[in-house]
């Protein structure tokens, strides 16, 4: 290998770990406003060059206002358009801590909070309070007993992640992609996306699962549930679901 080659080649390598730390850095969470509201508060924690991103889906058009409250005065919030992972439209640092306006683009809002590249070096620490307000949170008409609970842009649900499942009888627990309806007063369905395709849907009565969407070539499979704490754990056949209480809930 050439010497100018050996030396690119050195200086990559030694620049990765960096570039993975830095991409780390940035934690996201979901924002779910509790049923029936437009408006929730988070309390967070960040050090260093933390980096934490706030995501919740709305609409253009609506009123979005975001306040931070911080005992670090290195503590600020950005807040990134959809599609945007770098440009903010509203940069905390130099415009301050609170924010009120009305979107320009619907989907998946980012509220960016870190510390100012100072405090960040010094590895400071801010404990803080992040209130977010819709005004007119987007639901679709079909929501109106479950007012609030925003859908997740891009689909029809309100919420999606991951529950351990097993397809097959002996098969050990493994993960699977989900998307929760809910009707309100513990009712709705969740339905549950096999890795290798498919899906299956678990539908809730009461805040419990009630029933599934049996077809002819499950051969009447009986569905099972049992609780424990905050956890159902369902099997229909030898499908076998862990769905926690609060997917349903929105707790």
């Amino acid at each position: 290998m050439k010497p100018f080659a050996s030396l690119v080649a050195a200086f990559v390598i030694a620049l990765a770990p960096a570039l993975v730390l830095a991409q780390d850095a940035i934690r996201e969470v979901r924002v779910q406003f509790p049923r029936g509201a437009s408006s929730t508060t988070l309390k967070g924690t960040i050090q260093g060059q933390e980096i934490i991103d706030y995501k919740l889906g709305a609409r253009a058009g609506q009123r979005m206002t975001v306040t931070l409250t911080t005992d670090n005065a290195g503590n600020y919030f950005n807040l990134l358009a959809p599609g945007e992972t770098d440009v903010a439209f509203f940069v905390g640092s130099t415009e301050g801590n609170r924010f009120e306006g009305n979107l320009a683009k619907s989907g998946e809002q980012t509220i960016r909070v870190y510390l100012v590249r100072s405090a960040a070096r010094r590895n400071e620490t801010a404990r803080y309070r992040l209130k977010v307000a819709i005004a007119g949170t987007a639901h679709d008409k079909s929501d109106s007993a479950n007012a609030g609970d925003a859908i997740v842009p891009g689909t029809h649900f309100h919420a999606t992640g991951q529950i351990p499942c097993a397809q097959a009888v002996g098969q050990p627990m493994g993960s699977c992609r989900f998307g929760v309806r809910r009707e309100g007063g513990g009712s709705g369905s969740i339905t549950v996306f096999w890795p290798d395709g498919g899906n299956r849907v678990i539908f809730f009565s009461k805040g419990a699962p009630s029933r599934y969407d049996e077809s002819q070539a499950d051969g009447s499979a009986k569905m099972t549930v049992h609780r424990e704490a905050d956890l159902f754990r369902v099997r229909i056949g030898d499908q076998r679901f862990e769905i926690p209480e609060a997917i349903i809930s929105g707790g």
